[in-house]
């Protein structure tokens, strides 16, 4: 292993470029096997972001190390050498020398010098593939939103759910003396049985009679996640004007009928995540729902597949073990995104692990049952307030990239110490603090008006999954081409005379 400070041979996949030399940081040591830093590939181009403001805003470690031109005599100064064309590539077009270490991308960041202390770079290490998806966010100006489903979004029952729910609100009407109280459970109820019924005549006949108009199921058909799923028909019956859904987990078995409540300004909601075709969040399910379940609650809120593409659903819904703590860390594996860039909304804050609490907006539970006129008394509908809390954060989390971060970053020259660098961004500054125990109306003896968790296990079948295997191919990998041959700028760049930069900030 490479002690910092000593010189590392510098490759292109196989291709000799130069050496460099490793400068340590403060509280850092950084080592590169066998002293070479092989450069794996070159990250793509960025449209508006210098990637030392992308790598500032997602790395948690900062700079790792500082490298420059070796202090042995076989340096080649020559201005067109492949080290030199290597940093004039990456500093001009906005780009990175990607080096993979295990499971982590060490980024090098082509740096201007007020020395000309040329080529020099900083490094950053970083999940391997988030670097490139936080560059596709902030180019586009997109951040991240995590929904909970139950209480959140909505309410879903079965007919085992409806007959637990009736049987506690008898048993607390019989033994309530207060008659207010006695009058407002006698109502939620009779909202119970109303939605009961309707579940029931949709499970056994495929229709329902409601205010005296017959409706019949659609057959809707669930596009394929993945080659190893059947196809999958099933029948859903819609009263939007109710926001009330029913369908059915398990197409052969009825018993896994549901009755779902859509929570009210949904639609409002989604069409300012998806405004004018521009996505303006990246958006993910995190639930303690069964997985099947909670797929077909998210098809039945995103039909169109507007929000996920139905080709990532399989990787943007995560369904969390009844009794686990949700994490951030977790919904974005594979690096798809850093916590900082993303905004939780959730009935609940104590089931996310405490470091993304401050990234929960929490909203009153979804009660339909018990409190109906909740949703609609104040002259902002709950997620029509969510909707702002996004477009704030949203709004302030780009002004503070824009004119802290971004803007700074193009007065850091290689020599800065790293200390002094831009604090990064995160969605966490944006939100106010919640009450974790909000409760409906204050009414802290609310039965619970959906499924919890470990029902939806035991009540809903999975769907069978046919197992298809895949056969096997051999990729072609070609070799990187020699940067010696490429066609670089070969004159040694100069920050005081790059209008690019400039330019890019307007």
């Amino acid at each position: 292993m490479n002690r910092l400070g000593f010189k590392s041979a510098v490759y292109h996949g196989n291709v000799y470029l130069g050496d460099l030399e490793a400068v340590p940081v403060k509280n850092d040591n950084l080592q590169f096997p066998n002293n070479e830093i092989r450069i794996h590939h070159i990250s793509a181009n960025s449209e508006r972001c210098h990637p030392l403001s992308v790598l500032q805003a997602i790395s948690d470690s900062s700079v790792r190390c500082k490298l420059e031109p070796s202090s042995s005599s076989d340096f080649d100064p020559n201005p067109h050498s492949a080290l030199i064309n290597l940093h004039a590539s990456c500093f001009y077009e906005l780009k990175t020398a990607v080096v993979l270490l295990g499971n982590e991308e060490v980024h090098l960041v082509a740096m201007p010098s007020k020395q000309m202390k040329f080529p020099c770079f900083w490094c950053y290490s970083v999940p391997c593939g988030l670097y490139a998806a936080s560059l596709r966010m902030l180019n586009k100006r997109c951040l991240a939103i995590v929904f909970d489903l139950d209480e959140t979004l909505i309410v879903a029952n079965t007919m085992k759910s409806f007959e637990d729910r009736i049987e506690a609100l008898t048993g607390r009407i019989e033994h309530e003396s207060d008659p207010v109280r006695e009058s407002g459970m006698i109502s939620e109820m009779k909202k119970f049985i109303e939605d009961q019924t309707l579940l029931k005549q949709y499970a056994e006949s495929d229709y329902v009679v409601d205010g005296g108009k017959m409706y019949k199921i659609q057959h809707e058909e669930v596009p394929l996640l993945s080659d190893r799923h059947y196809r999958v028909v099933r029948p859903v019956l819609r009263l939007p004007e109710k926001n009330i859904v029913l369908t059915r987990i398990n197409p052969e078995n009825r018993d896994t009928s549901v009755l779902v409540r859509l929570r009210p300004a949904w639609e409002d909601l989604k069409t300012y995540l998806t405004a004018k075709g521009r996505k303006r969040f990246e958006v993910y399910v995190c639930t303690m729902a069964e997985r099947d379940y909670a797929l077909e609650m998210w098809r039945l809120l995103d039909p169109e597949a507007r929000l996920i593409d139905s080709k990532k659903l399989l990787d943007c819904v995560v369904c969390v073990k009844s009794g686990a703590r949700k994490s951030l860390l977790n919904v974005f594996q594979n690096g798809i995104c850093h916590p900082k860039m993303a905004i939780i909304i959730d009935d609940r804050l104590k089931v996310w692990e405490d470091k993304d609490q401050p990234r929960v907006h929490v909203v009153p539970a979804f009660s339909p049952y018990f409190a109906p006129q909740a949703e609609t008394a104040n002259a902002v509908p709950v997620l029509c307030v969510a909707r702002n809390v996004a477009c704030n954060v949203r709004g302030s989390f780009f002004r503070e990239f824009d004119e802290n971060l971004l803007r700074r970053i193009y007065d850091i020259f290689y020599e800065d110490e790293i200390e002094n660098l831009p604090s990064a961004t995160d969605v966490s500054n944006y939100l106010m603090s919640e009450d974790a125990n909000i409760i409906p109306n204050g009414n802290p003896n609310v039965v619970a008006e959906g499924m919890n968790g470990p029902e939806v296990v035991q009540r809903l079948h999975n769907l069978e999954v046919k197992t298809i295997a895949n056969a096997s191919s051999t990729a072609n990998v070609t070799a990187p081409a020699s940067l010696r041959a490429a066609a670089l700028p070969s004159e040694k760049p100069i920050l005081h005379e790059n209008p690019f930069w400039r330019e890019s900030l307007s």
